[in-house]
């Protein structure tokens, strides 16, 4: 059995969305960050870097958003959340993901003018497709939407700025497991996640 250990709204969300399209049995254990739940002696030993998410598998620990993501993807195949039998396509989703995690998510935190150029250059970089890569919809697009997801509000601009990233975060909040997902956050949170 997979355990997610989880804080609503935060990035610990892509995995839990990850989960959902797979639609494999989980257990899950919601932290709260402004309760620091994540620095408690009990979760320092499940991860003493004090983050979410953490999927323990067999009672063995794997932390960071990107890792987790593709373990869940090439352990469960059948889902089809990263491409398969092409190893250009699956290097450009994994591409994707160390992007996302190296470029885009600490952009929020330097500042305002910053996160708005990251993500024009996202915008650039997605283009027209519908999905990261290209027609085919994957782990890397989880990553790509809860990170938008996140700082939508924040970055404030104008309708039309970000036509391609609005497209994507559009179809995004129509799948499935996106609604399911923020739903589940949301009544653990007690109050409703932006959306």
């Amino acid at each position: 059995m997979l355990t997610l250990y989880f804080a609503p709204g935060s990035s610990s969300m892509a995995p839990h969305i990850a989960l959902h399209e797979i639609g494999i049995p989980f257990e899950t254990h919601a932290l709260s960050l402004a309760e620091k739940q994540t620095h408690t002696p009990d979760f320092l030993k499940v991860n003493p870097a004090g983050r979410v998410p953490v999927l323990v598998i067999d009672g063995r620990p794997l932390i960071e958003v990107a890792g987790i993501l593709f373990y869940l993807a090439r352990r469960h195949p059948e889902a089809g959340l990263l491409p398969t039998g092409d190893v250009e396509a699956e290097a450009q989703a994994v591409s994707w993901m160390s992007y996302l995690a190296s470029a885009v998510h600490p952009a929020r935190g330097q500042g305002l003018d910053r996160c708005r150029a990251t993500w024009t250059t996202v915008e650039q970089r997605l283009g027209g497709r519908d999905w990261v890569v290209g027609s085919r919809y994957s782990v890397a697009d989880i990553h790509l939407f809860r990170l938008y997801w996140r700082v939508r509000s924040f970055l404030d601009l104008p309708a039309g700025t970000l036509p391609a990233v609005e497209a994507h975060y559009a179809r995004m909040m129509a799948r499935p497991a996106v609604i399911k997902t923020i739903e589940i956050e949301s009544k653990v949170a007690g109050h409703s996640l932006p959306g």
